[in-house]
């Protein structure tokens, strides 16, 4: 591939998992002589790599990628701290003459990386109250407790995930208003051109079921054995994720193996399906087809794309 200048545009690769955003983002980064930049909120963890599906060395092509391996797993995640690190490396690679192409499908880290985002700050009286309550109830009734008094936010956060539960209701109580209310319009910080990775619906879950079977193949349960011996059970964040949450239940006793499988899949069918529909709200996505038969018209669509919206 012959590479070009630089653009002065960060770009962003997003949509739902398994849809190719990783392989286009290096492709992107190669042309333009760019670095990537983490979006994905579980590959910030270290030693979280075969369940995230975090490209090996090779993969990467060269390509410098920033914003992996920065946590501890025990340690919980912020979207506010992660904000911060990814806008200082957006901003020196900007200073640096270097095209920064941010790469994941974590919405809300998308947006705190490249829009006019300011999040509420924490009541340590109103958080440990909702965790006691999640730790006695469960996520299921904070659920739906957060759907009757904000559906949007019902709707993007799964049912499962008791902190960002908790986190919304949080907001929802220290600022009398919905927790989608506090996230304002599209105003972006950076000149950025979205792509959107699109993938017609039963490909996608293909494509989910077999990356689970070759993370089993891969060593998935042992990754997450040698995880737990260094914390990840109780991290509140990282226990939490598809497929190391799955595991856990199985090493606990509480399923079997086959069905952890099973329930990885399922899991992420669904968290794919919402992060297609909370990227589809955000009219500046340009959504581009990553379907198996097009993967190399979909690197020439996306190169086109940014030169043109570059030089528009």
């Amino acid at each position: 591939m012959k590479s070009a200048a630089p653009v002065s545009s960060v770009i962003a690769v997003v949509g739902p998992t398994a849809a190719g955003k990783s392989d286009l983002g290096v492709a992107l980064a190669r042309h333009f002589g760019g670095e990537v930049v983490n979006a994905d909120s579980m590959q910030l963890y270290q030693g979280m790599d075969i369940g995230t599906a975090k490209l090996t060395s090779a993969e990467r092509q060269g390509v410098p990628h920033h914003l992996l391996d920065i946590w501890d797993v025990t340690e919980t995640a912020s979207v506010a701290e992660y904000q911060r690190r990814a806008r200082a490396e957006i901003d020196r690679l900007l200073e640096e003459g270097s095209t920064p192409v941010l790469v994941g499908g974590s919405g809300l880290y998308v947006r705190g990386a490249i829009d006019a985002l300011e999040f509420p700050g924490t009541d340590p009286a109103v958080r440990a109250r909702l965790e006691a309550e999640l730790e006695e109830r469960g996520p299921g009734v904070l659920h739906a407790r957060l759907t009757a008094a904000d559906p949007e936010a019902g709707r993007a956060i799964l049912p499962s995930n008791g902190r960002r539960i908790v986190r919304a209701l949080e907001v929802i109580e220290i600022t009398g208003r919905p927790f989608t209310a506090n996230l304002p319009g599209h105003e972006a910080v950076y000149d950025t051109v979205q792509i959107g990775v699109d993938v017609e619906r039963p490909e996608l879950d293909e494509r989910i079921a077999l990356r689970v079977d070759r993370m089993w193949d891969a060593g998935l349960v042992e990754e997450v054995r040698t995880l737990e011996a260094a914390g990840l059970r109780e991290g509140r964040t990282a226990s939490r994720a598809l497929g190391y949450q799955q595991v856990l239940a199985a090493l606990a006793g509480e399923c079997t193996e086959d069905e952890a499988r099973a329930e990885t899949v399922r899991a992420t069918k669904r968290f794919a399906r919402r992060q297609d529909s909370w990227f589809r709200r955000d009219p500046r996505v340009h959504w581009l087809s990553g379907a198996g038969d097009r993967r190399q018209e979909l690197v020439g669509q996306a190169l086109a794309l940014v030169e043109r919206a570059v030089t528009a």
